[in-house]
């Protein structure tokens, strides 16, 4: 692994290289902001060679990947799986380093991306191979067959870089695709080291691709290539908008996962006891502040009940302002840095913006001393849906506060939103869990619960949030075409013309 992050981290037919061009790029550690690793910083040259070897693995006739048999593709997934628990500790630990987050979550991680290996192994091996369809006829065999798209570039986020990238690598490769990644300049080593794992899986080679390079580069040829069958992209809303008009040209499949700006909404019926009012206030931590709030489901919205405001917001101000800071390898760390001085000040500049439309801080707002791209977990109070930092996605530590009085004020607060991701409900009365979250037009809905998912199930949101699916089987659907086969058992004249 060591020698593939000094500069040949491109891996093209199964070979590690350097760029067409020689070009590197410094990766920086957040906790302290210095350099540990480089990388291979590729091009549209890079892209086109790595687009060219899918396509040799794919093409039928020549390539071996979507000829291997659904049992031995499930196969392959599994061991990926096992290789990835063997490799936990070392790759949560280049986890923790390369995004900043700590080392608890890296490991996590991890065990997250083995569990989305084997979600799509099971699938898959548990499928039907083509559903018949009546033809209302013996002498018709009519029968709908699901087939690979081709070629599949895939292109991830710095926030959540190996998860990321195995939601689209697991369902690909099951489904029978060849692909070509490009992960997050700023987060790229994870990625890195799972498609070495592939190869020592068994993959053939040419079938996973891998540029580390630009967005502005290699992601935008990779959207654009004609021999691209399905792009596959999770990140920020403009760069999604971009990546679906570069697909356009060619009609390809697009699947975009564009992030959110999720409400938690807190009823004062969850707060009535002590169990319940510090279950909700803990959740709210977990729900804005985990991984210093870079996280696409992130509540970041808390929406609570007029009667508990008070209360809730200062306990969890006062919470909040003891969240231990640190280097996510360090002993006692509950939260890292942002993943870059950028994030940071765009972070700092969301804070200067809520404080001048009328926002109360409540604790947080300012970065920390000392090296690195920390920022306080940041409390606001008293904002409304106008403030900008209520109306679109900060991705850093900083959790603004609405009220409601009724439940139908709650749910409007918490769809008056372009994104529809996630959003959650905190409510002891089941009959109001059960309305609130049928109303709510959010792709996931907790109700008194926050940040869990199941592989099972799909993910994906509503509205500006995206368009398609992760995960469950709609995640692998995302990566096949759908084949009608009528077979004319009988075939006769049919006389149409008087010839």
């Amino acid at each position: 692994m060591a020698r593939q992050h000094e500069r040949r981290t491109i891996h093209v037919d199964g070979e590690w290289r350097e760029a067409v061009r020689g070009a590197t790029r410094e990766i920086v550690d957040p906790a302290d902001a210095q350099p540990f690793a480089v990388v291979a910083e590729g091009d549209e040259k890079d892209a086109d060679l790595a687009v060219e070897s899918a396509r040799r693995a794919f093409d039928a006739g020549r390539g071996p990947w979507p000829r291997t048999p659904v049992a031995e593709r499930a196969a392959l997934l599994r061991r990926v799986a096992d290789l990835l628990v063997r490799d936990r500790e070392q790759l949560g630990l280049l986890e923790s380093r390369d995004a900043g987050k700590t080392l608890e979550e890296g490991r996590v991680d991890i065990d997250c991306v083995a569990d989305a290996f084997r979600h799509f192994a099971d699938l898959v091996a548990a499928e039907a191979p083509g559903r018949v369809v009546d033809a209302g006829t013996p002498d018709v065999h009519s029968v709908v067959v699901q087939e690979p798209v081709g070629v599949c570039a895939l292109i991830t986020p710095w926030n959540y870089p190996l998860l990321q990238a195995s939601w689209k690598i697991a369902p690909a490769l099951a489904a029978g695709n060849t692909f070509v990644v490009k992960p997050s300049e700023i987060t790229p080593l994870t990625t890195v080291a799972l498609i070495g794992l592939l190869a020592e899986a068994g993959l053939p080679a040419g079938a996973a691709n891998l540029v580390t390079g630009p967005g502005h580069s290699v992601g935008a040829r990779l959207a654009e290539h004609p021999d691209v069958g399905l792009v596959s992209f999770t990140g920020g809303l403009d760069s999604g908008v971009k990546v679906a008009r570069a697909a356009a040209a060619t009609v390809k499949k697009v699947a975009l996962e564009l992030g959110g700006k999720n409400p938690n909404v807190v009823f004062a019926d969850a707060c009535t006891t002590d169990e319940g009012f510090d279950t909700a206030v803990d959740q709210a931590l977990n729900a804005a502040f985990i991984h210093s709030g870079q996280v696409c489901s992130a509540g970041s919205r808390l929406i609570v009940e007029e009667s508990v405001r008070d209360r809730f917001v200062a306990e969890l101000a006062r919470r909040a302002a003891r969240i231990r800071l640190g280097r996510g390898t360090d002993e006692g760390v509950e939260c890292g840095p942002l993943v870059s001085e950028q994030q940071r000040a765009r972070t700092e500049a969301y804070v200067a913006s809520a404080l001048a439309e009328g926002a109360v801080l409540r604790t947080g707002g300012k970065r920390p001393e000392g090296p690195g791209y920390f920022f306080e977990p940041t409390v606001l109070d008293h904002c409304h849906r106008e403030m900008k930092v209520v109306r679109e996605e900060v991705f850093g530590p900083v959790l603004t506060v609405e009220t409601f009085r009724t439940e139908d004020e709650a749910v409007a607060l918490a769809n008056d939103t372009e994104y529809g991701l996630a959003g959650a409900v905190w409510t002891a009365d089941a009959g109001r869990a059960r309305r609130v979250a049928g109303l709510l037009r959010h792709g996931t809905v907790w109700i008194n619960d926050f940040h869990p998912y199941l592989p099972q199930a799909e993910w994906g949101g509503f509205g500006r949030s995206g368009v398609g699916r992760e995960l469950g089987p709609s995640g692998l659907a995302e990566y096949r075409e759908t084949k009608h086969v009528y077979q004319n058992l009988a075939p006769r004249p049919v006389r149409w013309f008087a010839g």
